[in-house]
């Protein structure tokens, strides 16, 4: 058998599917059926720490976890049903998108009543509200720009440069003290929150672990390649503004130079990214394979889906008005 690895513990089952993939990873249970992920919500705790569970084996893995489940074909049967119930849901619930040009403007457009996380923390920040935000995103942040990184051996030419540029940046530029995922470690630190990678698993809500499995459902398929650029165009451009309020938010609470840094770190890098995203790679990417236009679309509609549902259950939690 091979090594087994350290990486985060995992986490409690909340339900039938995440127990089953729980049991296998640890060897002590049976796999649960495929056909399971067809009745289980979608969107549900269920179905997406199920899914997560079995993505997580293509980055750090987990305590205690056998490296080589990562490729076992049993578990692959079962993950394989996982995405289809997810992608399916996706197709079904996203309304058809406009055309590229209309979807990549309205991008830019910001609202002047914005109701959204970043508006509401801007003006009501406390330290609780913003621990509790920084322990949902660091699911993501703690592994920022990893499952954006499987869509560069896909790319070509102007698409690939133009994201090696971009990623090339979010790893640091070859200075690990500047890599984004530890500048959110050190952003977790200012707030008294643990920064080990995937210690929040467990508090995770369904709606952050579906924003993190879109990425790696995207990334790890190659026919989805399209989408993971429509992502990665969807978080650069709407990231400057969104940041520039966050940074704010940090400041009035007084939650420390780290993490007011990490938001304006952000404020202007992503705004030159903003930029090469949408002239390098997405238009790169058009040059090369013009029929994959529609699934950009998708990419960044999704996106822009599952945010809202982040958003619309943490600003719920805060007692917060949510947008009709």
């Amino acid at each position: 058998m091979t090594e087994r690895t350290g990486g985060p513990a995992l986490p409690r089952a909340r339900g039938a599917l995440s127990a089953g993939v729980i049991g296998h990873l640890r060897g002590d249970g049976p796999l649960p059926e495929p056909a399971l992920a067809d009745a289980a919500d979608p969107y549900g705790d269920d179905l997406q720490l199920a899914l997560y569970l079995c993505y997580e084996l293509h980055y750090r893995g987990f305590a205690s976890v056998d490296p080589a489940l990562e490729w076992d074909p049993a578990l692959l049967t079962v993950r394989a049903a996982l995405e289809r119930s997810f992608e399916s849901a996706l197709r079904r619930d996203v309304p058809a998108g406009t055309g590229l040009d209309d979807t990549l403007d309205g991008l830019l457009v910001e609202p002047v009543d914005g109701t959204g996380v970043s508006h509401f923390l801007q003006e009501h920040a406390t330290r609780d509200r913003l621990r509790a935000y920084a322990v949902q995103r660091s699911l993501y942040h703690l592994k920022e720009a990893d499952p954006h990184a499987w869509v560069l051996p896909r790319l070509s030419g102007r698409a690939k440069a133009g994201m090696a540029a971009i990623e090339y940046d979010e790893f640091g530029a070859g200075r690990p003290e500047r890599v984004h995922a530890q500048l959110f470690a050190d952003l977790m630190a200012d707030l008294g929150l643990e920064t080990a990678y995937g210690h929040y698993l467990d508090q995770g809500h369904p709606e952050m672990l579906a924003l993190v499995n879109l990425m790696s459902l995207f990334g790890l398929h190659r026919r989805l390649r399209g989408a993971l650029v429509g992502h990665f165009a969807a978080v650069e451009i709407t990231s400057s503004p969104a940041s520039r309020r966050l940074a704010l938010a940090m400041k009035r609470a007084g939650a420390g130079p780290a993490a007011e840094f990490f938001y304006t770190e952000h404020v202007e890098a992503d705004a030159v990214h903003e930029q090469v995203v949408r002239h390098d790679v997405v238009r790169g990417l058009l040059d090369d394979e013009p029929a994959l236009e529609p699934d950009i679309v998708f990419g960044i509609d999704t996106t822009g889906f599952l945010e809202d549902r982040l958003g619309a259950r943490l600003l719920n939690d805060w007692g917060a008005p949510v947008a009709a």
